[in-house]
């Protein structure tokens, strides 16, 4: 069983309760020296949760690999593997970083109709199906190959039209 005492460590506190009262450009710096890459361009909310886990795990230490497989086992079977692929062999691919908040509804008109998308946390589910990229999602909305970050306004375009409704 674990010593709750062993984690009352009023520096780490303190470090961690000062995040909400840091500016931005500093909460960004800390980002840069903790993570190793520049921060993601996320809401300030984000980064101070982020952070204060990452302040801690290095502090207390992270999870143990046992309980990271489980997790994933878990997760794979709530959610089911994307297009075949299971959660514990998938990569993030290079936009994870800039990813939209799990649960935002993605908004496009197409041709008059309306088409809605749920971000979630391994991928995107448009009409009850998931998909592992907004790509395929514009390919079966369009008809023809689109850049998915493109298509639903994530990424500058004169063409695209998206609208990002806030999650709930």
């Amino acid at each position: 069983m674990l010593d709750p005492k062993q984690y009352d460590d009023p520096t780490i506190t303190a470090r961690v309760t000062a995040l909400e009262t840091t500016p931005t450009p500093e909460l960004k710096r800390l980002w840069r020296e903790l993570f190793q890459k520049d921060a993601p361009p996320f809401n300030r909310r984000y980064l101070i949760s982020r952070l204060a886990y990452r302040i801690q795990e290095i502090a207390f230490g992270g999870l143990r690999p046992e309980t990271i497989v489980r997790l994933e086992r878990l997760a794979e079977e709530h959610w089911g593997p994307i297009d075949g692929k299971t959660t514990a062999k998938r990569k993030p691919g290079r936009d994870a970083d800039r990813r939209p908040i799990v649960g935002t509804k993605l908004i496009r008109e197409w041709q008059g109709v309306q088409h809605t998308v749920t971000v979630l946390v391994d991928g995107f589910e448009y009409q009850g199906r998931r998909y592992a990229s907004l790509s395929a999602i514009a390919r079966t909305i369009a008809g023809s190959r689109w850049n998915g970050w493109v298509f639903f306004g994530l990424k500058s375009s004169a063409t695209s039209q998206a609208a990002i409704v806030e999650a709930r």
